[in-house]
């Protein structure tokens, strides 16, 4: 849906929301932003092109808002009834799906209305495992970190969702290195081009995964874009 902004839809129906960006998300197709019924929200940390839609979405859809402990306080405080804690290391059976939170190297905060803004806890990652055993990871906003080989030992991603946009997060070439740490078949890059800070380009990741992780499938997205599993 733009950005690092996607929407899931499981072979059950459920309809799941990773990071609400979408009113002002300069990526997001009009017809997209209007979300309608929705199951699940995730997450991954406070910054505003993650999260600022999350209030509105969770209200007006009643849909299961999960995020660390810290965003659910505060999505509650917001007046979100339907919220559910889940911090690094936790997993949780939501409606048809395993959520698991992973570590994501960020920071994280929440900006108010005065132009303040608040400690947002730790950012974080999400594997999602499906009724059918099909595994999708989220990293969130992250740099490289060497545990990703845990993450691909301990939860068998078949897809993972990577960003690659560089001077904030991960650059290509070490989301290249990402995807060989997880061992995963298919890589989706996301979260680059959106804004000046974001300057990393599919073709730099394609490049490098080709010299590091040869194996692995790029499927490139554009807003509006549908991937079958």
């Amino acid at each position: 849906m733009g950005h690092a902004t996607f929407r899931v839809v499981t072979a059950g129906d459920e309809q799941i929301l990773i990071d609400p960006f979408l009113t002002d998300n300069p990526q997001t197709p009009d017809h997209l932003k209007e979300i309608g019924e929705l199951d699940t929200m995730l997450v991954t940390h406070g910054h505003f092109d993650h999260f600022a839609d999350a209030v509105p979405v969770a209200t007006q859809t009643g849909a299961t808002a999960v995020a660390n402990f810290e965003i659910f306080s505060y999505l509650q405080s917001q007046g979100v009834e339907n919220a559910m804690p889940l911090n690094k290391g936790g997993t949780a059976q939501v409606g048809g799906v395993k959520v698991t939170a992973t570590h994501a190297f960020h920071s994280s905060s929440i900006q108010l209305e005065d132009g303040s803004s608040i400690y947002a806890g730790e950012p974080q990652g999400y594997v999602l495992e499906f009724e059918s055993g099909f595994k999708l990871y989220h990293a969130g906003d992250t740099a490289l970190f060497g545990d990703m080989a845990l993450i691909g030992e301990l939860y068998n991603p078949d897809i993972a969702l990577l960003p690659i946009g560089n001077q904030v997060v991960m650059s290509p070439f070490e989301a290249a290195h990402a995807a060989r740490l997880l061992g995963v078949e298919h890589v989706v890059p996301m979260h680059y081009g959106t804004f000046p800070f974001v300057p990393g380009t599919p073709e730099e990741f394609q490049q490098h995964l080709a010299q590091i992780a040869p194996g692995v499938s790029v499927h490139v997205m554009q807003p509006g874009d549908d991937l079958s599993s």
